[in-house]
């Protein structure tokens, strides 16, 4: 489609009576404060009256949507149509294999292959199938892979596998050699690490009923019992696993949401201690690297962009610390990458994102250079310790992802692989734009932009703002080809990066997280208006968009102005703060208290309850609202959306949709396909509401 149409649309049907959820009162009391909660019921998942609502809420939802379902299909179809579906990764060496995966036309589920390395040469290798996930799908309504890793002689395979949706893991083995499933399973697996001698495979557990992750075990082939070596006992604090890329140590973090610790054993030594580097101190975050005789320290303890040193492998103590690069108010150190020749910087220079590459023998330094103004890079785990090149990924707004080598030497990126988007994309019918909204404290708040560069921009066209702002986790520019739906519809697509992100540091963090948190919400508001205030949109022509923490975004944004709004779209949207928060048994809780605050506490019991939109919920009309559930979700309990529906529905405010997927947990459906047609309801829901 070469320039935005405005074709006319199907209308949401609301004429059908929704579900009504029964009021059963329940009086929830906390220092001294009494709530009265009508639909607690609704937190027994596993009754069969709420299963019976959940299922009636999905059937109105249909009913509604139903004009819509012609709409939905032809989206559908174009965006599998842009899709590449026989499709192959860039190939990574490991050993004397060539790992990638690949997607077959109508397979759900990438398929994981090698070849084998012969004299530097694999590509006329036979392939030999380490994983297909189709086989392993069949027979179940959701499939999920999480760890997967190779022993480094190539001969085994350790993964975890999610079959329901509630990012419960089970760890399986298979002997590459004999293509045969070894007799072992290991339940609720979190993270998953070999030793160098191939027999000893170090694994982390979650809690049954917390899903924090918590345990450290081994397991070496052939002995029957499994040693636990490491409980973490701080409920605020999970474990995971790594081997650093030289192979010298086995890295193991306990850390919460600000501060965490590290022990280090040798990769070739599984049988020795696991070693503390450095004992937690609240507020302190580190990372560690090997390279020959040194460590390469990356820590906050002078500044929140932390600051880069040097530890001798044998010597720990903070005397023999030596610095590299002192902490910058103007540059976020996010992260270090180690290679025999090769030393890489993610680091963030006034939000930008920027590759700083060292050659170890010379010292010499450099940055990579980017020509796009707003973008988004990741560092690829190139296993191969002597790689002569670095390999990244980049992508942009308008710019569809792409793999880049880069020679340090030559300082040349040669790309690899871009995603093909089918169907006559070409990139310059696309115009890419930042602007910033002005907060109510004076912050400036960045804001990405992309639209058709042939939609008027006279102030009517229709705006999906999308935001996330929690835990730090910068929503940096993104392609998407399912986007593009709405672009070539008229659409204009914004993000905004609001504080509680990270896309300014940690700062921007804190900005936006604990008694900061309201910040995150009037940016969002303030990111709309400014949107309106520029000539590209106007107030209710925003569609609303989150998932999550950003469902919460997005629902304390509506109560805050829900004028500005023309819809919304909450996909599984943390919104009964202050009774989740409340329950440390469910899981994630404790750990959340350092980014939300802990409710048993009465100052912040008060502060929450003031922005929780479940607890806020008022009469005011508030625009068309699709809200996703998952009827498996560990993170966001299936009982949150389903509530707020129904207290939305009963103040009158909304005409809401509740979605459940009953089969699948907070990550949505599995699948490809599946994961498509989720994505055309959300835009046959956008259309419907708002047009073109």
């Amino acid at each position: 489609m070469s320039k935005p149409n405005r074709p006319v649309f199907p209308v949401l049907d609301f004429s059908a009576t929704p579900p009504v959820a029964p009021r059963k009162p329940k009086r929830l009391i906390a220092h001294g404060h009494t709530r009265e909660d009508p639909y607690h019921w609704l937190n027994r998942r596993r009754d069969p009256a709420v299963l019976a609502h959940l299922q009636a809420e999905n059937a109105y939802a249909e009913t509604a949507m139903a004009p819509l379902a012609g709409l939905r299909e032809t989206l559908y179809a174009e965006m599998l149509a842009r899709i590449q579906e026989d499709d192959q990764s860039v190939p990574l060496r490991l050993g004397a294999w060539m790992y990638y995966s690949r997607t077959e036309q109508g397979l759900a589920y990438p398929i994981h292959a090698r070849k084998r390395v012969i004299d530097e040469r694999w590509e006329h290798s036979p392939e030999e199938v380490v994983l297909d996930e189709n086989r392993e799908a069949e027979g179940k309504t959701f499939y999920e892979v999480g760890d997967f890793e190779v022993s480094p002689d190539g001969n085994l395979l350790a993964w975890a596998e999610d079959t329901r949706g509630n990012r419960q893991y089970r760890l399986r083995l298979r002997d590459l050699r004999r293509r045969k499933d070894l007799r072992l399973s290991r339940q609720r697996i979190t993270s998953l690490v070999w030793a160098t001698d191939n027999r000893t495979l170090f694994y982390t557990v979650e809690d049954a009923v917390t899903q924090r992750s918590f345990q450290l075990w081994r397991h070496r082939l052939g002995e029957r019992e499994d040693a636990l070596l490491f409980t973490e006992h701080d409920e605020r604090f999970s474990l995971s696993l790594m081997r650093t890329r030289s192979d010298g140590f086995l890295v193991l973090t306990s850390g919460s949401h600000t501060t965490n610790e590290l022990r280090l054993l040798p990769a070739d030594r599984p049988d020795a201690r696991w070693r503390l580097f450095a004992r937690r101190r609240a507020g302190i975050e580190y990372e560690l690297d090997h390279h020959e005789e040194r460590l390469l320290l990356r820590v906050n303890d002078s500044g929140p962009n932390f600051r880069l040193l040097e530890v001798p492998v044998g010597d720990w103590r903070r005397e023999a610390w030596r610095e590299l690069m002192a902490h910058d108010e103007a540059v976020v150190i996010e992260g270090v990458d180690l290679w025999r020749d090769w030393q890489v910087l993610s680091l963030r220079i006034h939000g930008q994102q920027t590759l700083r590459v060292t050659a170890l023998a010379t010292g010499e330094t450099h940055d990579i250079a980017f020509e796009e103004l707003a973008y988004s890079i990741e560092i690829e785990d190139l296993p191969a310790w002597d790689s002569p090149f670095l390999r990244y990924e980049f992508e942009s707004l308008t710019t569809p992802d792409a793999t880049f080598d880069y020679d340090p030497l030559t300082r040349r990126a040669t790309c690899v692989k871009q995603t093909r988007v089918l169907g006559g994309f070409d990139a310059a019918h696309y115009v890419s734009r930042r602007l910033e909204a002005l907060a109510a404290d004076g912050t400036r708040i960045p804001v990405s932009i992309v639209h058709h560069r042939d939609t008027p921009l006279d102030g009517n066209a229709p705006l999906w703002l999308e935001g996330y702002g929690a835990y730090g986790i910068a929503t940096d520019p993104w392609f998407s080809s399912t986007r593009l739906s709405l672009l070539d519809r008229g659409w204009i697509y914004a993000i905004a990066h609001v504080r509680g992100g990270g896309e300014l540091g940690q700062r921007w963090h804190d900005g936006g997280r604990l008694k900061h948190k309201p910040n995150s919400f009037s940016d969002f508001v303030a990111c709309g208006k400014a949107l309106a205030s520029a000539g590209y949109t106007r107030a209710g022509r925003i569609l609303a968009n989150g998932g999550s923490a950003g469902g919460l975004l997005v629902a304390a944004s509506l109560r805050l102005d829900p004028a500005l709004f023309g819809a919304a779209v909450l996909e599984v949207p943390f919104v009964d703060v202050v009774t989740t928060m409340l329950d440390p048994s469910l899981p994630l809780t404790v750990g959340e208290y350092e980014e939300w605050g802990n409710p048993q506490r009465v100052t912040d019991y008060h502060r929450l309850l003031a922005w929780s939109p479940y607890d806020t919920l008022d009469a005011h009309p508030y625009p068309p609202v699709l809200v996703e559930a998952g009827l498996h979700d560990s993170q966001v309990m299936v009982w949150e959306p389903a509530k707020y529906v129904a207290r939305l529905r009963e103040r009158k405010g909304s005409p809401a949709l509740l979605v459940t997927n009953l089969e699948a947990g907070h990550g949505g459906a599995s699948g490809r396909y599946a994961s498509l047609h989720e994505r055309a309801r959300h835009l046959a829901f956008a259309l419907a509401a708002l047009g073109s």
